[in-house]
């Protein structure tokens, strides 16, 4: 089946190259391949092209016409995997959790099972006026977490 050759020949590709990693794989109706990949180190246009290769130059465009494209997971897109996460250490995130709450904090730790984040808040004193600035902290398991973006600041 051409959905199971290709995969196989992205499989290849990604066991080449060990940095990179995939986040999504789908073949249309119309047999558009769409491939989007990460990295532990980012992607580059070059990263996209070898992936590419990888695939198009073991098909033969006789015997199935196709379109592929192959692109880097944004920036701005939710993560979806734990490699992601631990890439991200250190940059700050918004997380949406199943209980719908939107925490906001920088993502300290990422483990196989849980994931910290860290931030400070302005609370009331314990004792008398004004307030005083609090360090909080978050350990939370991947299945609780709805969504997680990092967020971009400039």
């Amino acid at each position: 089946m051409f959905r199971d050759t290709v995969k196989n020949l992205l499989d290849e590709g990604l066991n080449q190259r060990e940095d990179l990693f995939l986040i999504s794989f789908d073949v249309l109706p119309d047999d558009t391949i769409k491939i989007i990949i990460d990295g532990d180190n980012g992607v580059l246009v070059e990263d996209c092209i070898f992936i590419s290769r990888a695939i198009e130059n073991n098909l033969d465009r006789e015997e199935q016409d196709f379109s592929l494209e192959v692109l880097s997971s944004g920036a701005t897109e939710p993560l979806v995997n734990i490699r992601q996460y631990k890439k991200n250490i250190g940059r700050t995130l918004s997380v949406k959790t199943k209980e719908n709450e939107t925490i906001e904090g920088v993502l300290t730790q990422a483990n196989e099972d849980t994931i910290l984040l860290e931030w400070k808040s302005r609370e009331p004193k314990p004792v008398g006026k004004g307030k005083v600035t609090v360090k909080k902290q978050v350990e939370m398991a991947y299945d609780a977490i709805l969504k997680a973006q990092v967020v971009i600041k400039f």
